[in-house]
């Protein structure tokens, strides 16, 4: 099977992706004072697969800027493994999501981060993780991406997302 990749910032690629869309919640922990920021915190709750984001808006665009200067956003999202993509079967393909935080990220998949591989650091580059090795049809990921803006002594701008891709390869 050829590389399909689908941009998960379009409508129309979502569907193929049987994804929502994309919620965005400012903050470290969205919704709390002071963006969630507290001195020893033991992480943010929006990173689990089972948090409630029902509250949050809708992101129509990823790549819009939010906020300025030291901020903190989630972006999340749900994909369910399709039968086929654009006429290909996808099953037992090997699924990446892609994308590029500004200025840095972490990639949180059905609540989990892959400590070595989790990590955006950088301005706004790009970033590649595997979250399924053999695609199974009707399997669901919720991805929970950390922007943070940067640098932390001097940050410029505000946070968002370059770009949001699911790509499925053969595992092969």
């Amino acid at each position: 099977m050829p590389r399909i990749a689908l941009d998960l910032n379009k409508a129309a690629d979502r569907r193929k992706a049987q994804a929502g869309d994309w919620k965005v919640g400012l903050g470290f922990v969205p919704g709390e004072g002071n963006e969630g920021l507290v001195a020893q915190s033991t992480g943010s709750p929006a990173r689990l697969a089972d948090y409630d984001d029902s509250g949050w808006p809708v992101c129509n665009n990823v790549r819009q800027s939010y906020s300025k200067g030291f901020t903190f956003a989630w972006y999340r999202i749900t994909v369910q493994i399709p039968e086929r993509v654009d006429g290909a079967p996808v099953a037992g393909s090997r699924v990446w999501f892609e994308t590029s935080a500004d200025n840095y990220g972490e990639v949180w998949v059905n609540g989990e981060l892959d400590r070595a591989a989790g990590s955006i650091i950088g301005l706004n580059g790009p970033h590649r993780l595997e979250i399924s090795n053999k695609a199974v049809p009707g399997e669901k990921f919720v991805i929970a991406c950390l922007v943070a803006n940067g640098p932390l002594g001097e940050p410029r701008g505000g946070v968002f997302l370059r770009y949001t891709t699911l790509a499925f390869e053969s595992a092969g």
